[in-house]
């Protein structure tokens, strides 16, 4: 199973609640106000501030 991208319709990201971005090749939500990403692990994904890690500059691009 995959993760299902109708998700991405219900999904936000818990430090400001804003838009994320799915980024398939890296199986990782992206938000880009806050710069961080949220791995999914097992076709699911891990909200949690406390897990997510930080995204430089060229990787946003």
């Amino acid at each position: 199973m995959a993760f299902d991208i109708k998700l991405m319709e219900i999904l936000a990201c818990p430090a400001c609640k804003g838009k994320l971005d799915y980024k398939k090749d890296q199986k990782e939500l992206i938000c880009n106000f806050d710069r961080l990403a949220y791995a999914i692990v097992d076709d699911i994904p891990v909200l949690l501030e406390s897990e997510a890690r930080r995204v430089t500059e060229e990787e946003r691009s």
